[in-house]
């Protein structure tokens, strides 16, 4: 089979595809017929940096999310064909992952789903709207008659989250710092130039996604009501931790702060994903569809920021 395989910090402009045996089904493992994945940022991490880390199995292939069809269930009870997503839980760094034409993954990372959408389409659910759905609603308690404030929203989570939060009823307000990227947020109630400082700028937010990060996290917990919740789920701004951080005196009385973290997914949360969908009639969103051949050019899109949203990768 086709696959990338990564033994040593490379560029995007270096990856190319290997020839490599397609794995043995083995018990507890399936072997799973690719059909699309996601670009995701973790990715990138481990090409220019993590690869080096003697936690990463090496030669590697990379890939924390897929979705595709079942072609060895060995002991798993799945069928032979059957739909199936997977995603995060050592993939693409503990085992190999996804940037091939076939995975060999743990069973219980293995999700059977439901969907009539594309395969371009459903390529972009498993992490993206995972991280998204446990953000929003295990971290954040999101109700319809929320506030939401999305800082950092021209992302993938970003849209993902207001397409689940506007699809309940609430009202949202989406961030950016560059104003030629407002109309990527239209979508929003209330769209805001975010230039670090949002406190005393807006108002009546009961529930914040900060994907920005620690760098205004501060901020952001003060921009909030008293009572609201504040999740911290990206890291956009490039700052990884908080220096000094006093949670006594940089949480206000009364808002309370939370993180999203997304590698223990569940069966239950994947179907309600898919129930979700099913039941508002959605379709997931994403920016650019590369071909598997063509995934060298996907990676050097992702590495450009040249795409706005999801890069899925059709195999």
């Amino acid at each position: 089979m086709k696959a990338v395989v990564l033994d040593r910090i490379t560029e995007a402009k270096d990856i190319v595809l290997s020839e490599v045996p397609i794995p043995e089904p083995r018990p507890g493992w399936v072997l799973v017929k690719v059909r699309a994945f996601g670009l995701n940022h973790s990715e990138k991490l481990l090409r220019l940096n993590e690869i080096r880390a003697d936690y990463i199995q090496k030669p590697v292939i990379p890939g924390i999310e897929c979705v595709g069809e079942v072609a060895d269930p060995s002991d798993s009870g799945l069928a032979v064909g059957q739909k199936v997503a997977s995603l995060m839980g050592g993939m693409g760094r503990s085992f190999n992952g996804s940037y091939a034409e076939y995975a060999l993954l743990p069973r219980r990372i293995v999700f059977p789903i439901e969907s009539d959408l594309e395969w371009e389409a459903l390529g972009a659910v498993p992490e993206t709207y995972f991280t998204a759905w446990g953000s929003l609603f295990e971290c954040l308690h999101l109700l319809p008659s929320d506030t939401l404030l999305i800082r950092g929203a021209t992302c993938a989570l970003g849209y993902a989250t207001m397409q689940i939060a506007k699809a309940i009823g609430c009202r949202v307000i989406a961030t950016t710092h560059r104003e030629e990227k407002l109309p990527l947020i239209a979508e929003a109630n209330e769209t805001v130039i975010d230039d670090g400082k949002l406190t005393g700028m807006i108002s009546g937010v009961t529930k914040a996604l900060d994907l920005i990060g620690p760098r205004n996290l501060r901020d952001t917990l003060t921009a909030v009501e008293k009572g609201g919740i504040v999740c911290q789920t990206g890291l956009l701004g490039g700052v990884y931790a908080l220096s000094g951080f006093d949670p006594i005196k940089d949480i206000p009385n009364g808002v309370y702060l939370t993180g999203f973290f997304s590698n223990y997914p569940t069966k239950l949360v994947i179907d309600d994903i898919f129930t979700f969908f099913n039941k508002h009639r959605l379709t997931a969103k994403y920016g650019k569809v590369f071909g598997f051949e063509n995934v060298k050019d996907a990676v050097i899109a992702q590495d450009n920021g040249g795409v706005d949203g999801k890069i899925v990768v059709k195999v």
